[in-house]
């Protein structure tokens, strides 16, 4: 009975979700403390007061928890990689309990599996939050944090577009596929004429990422112009987005999809009134189509992108085409995907290009995906935004910002993001606490706008040895106007 009362008073502590760091620790050595033939009981009750798995402390603990009878348990997903045999579980001797701790930034969002006895791949049986994948779905970590996404959901009763299929025979690829056509709602009662989202791997968008109630949601709140989206899916997906039947894709797009798109349905035709998306080699394509055909394609909109040498290299040295660009990029992406993005945005700064990039604590995923489509749409078609203004009037600051860096803390990158009001002279550099100037990020003159510069501590303004942990000072100093924020480096 002693042991009985105990468990039900740390219950109390243990389930909540502001419990104190040490809380799910102090339950486990606890149960390590009594006798064997005690623990299953007060596993049975821990199991039974706890409304919400993994358990969450202190905002950025997650204690992923299984229970059941297995000789290995370990939790594969987007903060491993998917690797099958990462982050095993402990189990505690005389119970059915395992558990595996790990420390994630407080609005991250991760999907994940349990992998039992190394071959049964399962949901968490305990997290009713799923996501769907390509191969399935996944169990989800939300983080406290994190933001959910309302527009992804479906509303009844606001207005809502029709979708229609059709299916395109390619001269170019010699090929046949099926393109989904959204048109926005009201469209057959009005004589307007509307912009044009092109998204690939269209029918997933559609899916996966609920694409069709972001539009809805969206052009209902007022967000952005209500558009046609035309989403289509890949045959030979390496091929038509980063591989070999590049240029034949290429044709069909220009050549036959969209002159089809704009003779078949009302449609506006400046490139600023259209834009192609895509995610992963998605993204590749969507890059490509834009910098070969800017005067088709005025946005472009690439998610978790992988990006081509001759992209990066056609982008360093041509001049600045006429387009407004959208990156992001998961810091739990594909480990190669995250230095070939975060590298692609110096380059377009550099060129004078007009962009918006984010980082977001998630990993490969249409989790991730579907739940920042609204960027890239509020971006190119968002209801301040007018075609032929070079920063639209949501992209500038009220006043000269300089936000937080992220990650932080960090190691060893991080990214500093600031806006400026106007065409300022700016230096933005960092300090340690006695003062002194460490590094140099930027020293020139910047247009108005949200600009981004990468801060590598392995390599501070080029000396050849990195700095030591500790906290820093960076700041930033435009015109008459100075900012200061603190970064912690944690080597």
């Amino acid at each position: 009975m002693k042991h009985r009362l105990l468990s039900l008073a740390l219950l109390g502590l243990f389930a909540s979700s502001h419990a104190h760091a040490q809380g799910f620790q102090e339950f486990i050595a606890h149960l390590n403390s009594v006798p064997s033939g005690q623990r299953q009981a007060l596993v049975d009750s821990f199991l039974a007061a706890t409304t919400s798995f993994p358990v969450i402390e202190q905002d950025t603990i997650a204690n992923f928890v299984y229970a059941g009878n297995a000789t290995s348990v370990t939790v594969p997903g987007d903060a491993n990689g998917w690797n099958p045999g990462a982050f095993s579980m402990t189990r505690v001797q005389g119970t059915t309990l395992w558990y595996h701790t790990r420390v994630f930034e407080a609005d991250a969002r991760l999907d994940y599996k349990f992998v039992v006895d190394g071959s049964a791949w399962i949901l968490d049986p305990r997290n009713p939050l799923t996501q769907s994948g390509g191969f399935g779905p996944n169990s989800e970590l939300r983080m406290p944090a994190y933001p959910p996404a309302p527009e992804v959901l479906y509303y009844p009763a606001i207005p809502h577009g029709s979708l229609r299929d059709t299916t395109w025979s390619s001269v170019n690829l010699g090929n046949s596929r099926t393109i989904r056509i959204y048109t926005p709602p009201g469209y057959a009662a009005s004589a307007d004429s509307y912009s044009v989202i092109y998204v690939h791997d269209g029918l997933e968008y559609t899916t996966l990422a609920s694409a069709q109630n972001v539009l809805d949601y969206l052009a209902s709140e007022g967000k952005i112009e209500p558009l046609i989206g035309v989403f289509i899916p890949p045959v030979n997906r390496t091929a038509e987005y980063a591989g070999s039947s590049m240029p034949q894709f290429t044709r069909f797009m220009v050549q036959e999809l969209v002159p089809y798109i704009d003779s078949r349905y009302r449609t506006k035709k400046h490139p600023a009134s259209r834009a192609v998306i895509g995610a992963s080699n998605g993204g590749n394509i969507s890059l490509w189509l834009g910098y070969q055909h800017p005067e088709v394609f005025g946005n472009i909109g690439a998610y978790s992108s992988y990006i081509v040498d001759s992209l990066r290299r056609g982008f360093s040295a041509s001049p600045r085409k006429d387009l407004t660009l959208y990156l992001d990029i998961g810091t739990y992406d594909i480990p190669v995907l995250i230095p070939m993005v975060r590298g692609f945005v110096p380059l377009l700064e550099s060129r004078g290009y007009r962009y918006d990039y984010h980082e977001y604590h998630e990993g490969h995923s249409w989790g991730n995906w579907r739940a920042h489509l609204d960027n890239c749409l509020e971006l190119f078609f968002g209801s301040t935004t007018s075609t032929g203004e070079l920063f639209p009037e949501r992209l500038l600051p009220d006043d000269l910002e300089l936000h937080q860096n992220y990650p932080n803390p960090f190691n060893p990158t991080t990214v500093v993001r600031y806006g400026l009001t106007a065409v300022s002279d700016v230096k933005l550099a960092v300090y340690d606490l006695l003062g002194r100037e460490v590094a140099v990020l930027v020293d020139d003159r910047k247009a108005p706008g949200i600009h981004e510069v990468t801060f590598d501590a392995r390599r501070p303004g080029g000396q050849a040895t990195g700095l030591a942990s500790g906290v820093y000072l960076y700041r930033l100093t435009a015109g008459n106007s100075t900012t200061t924020r603190k970064m912690l480096l944690v080597m």
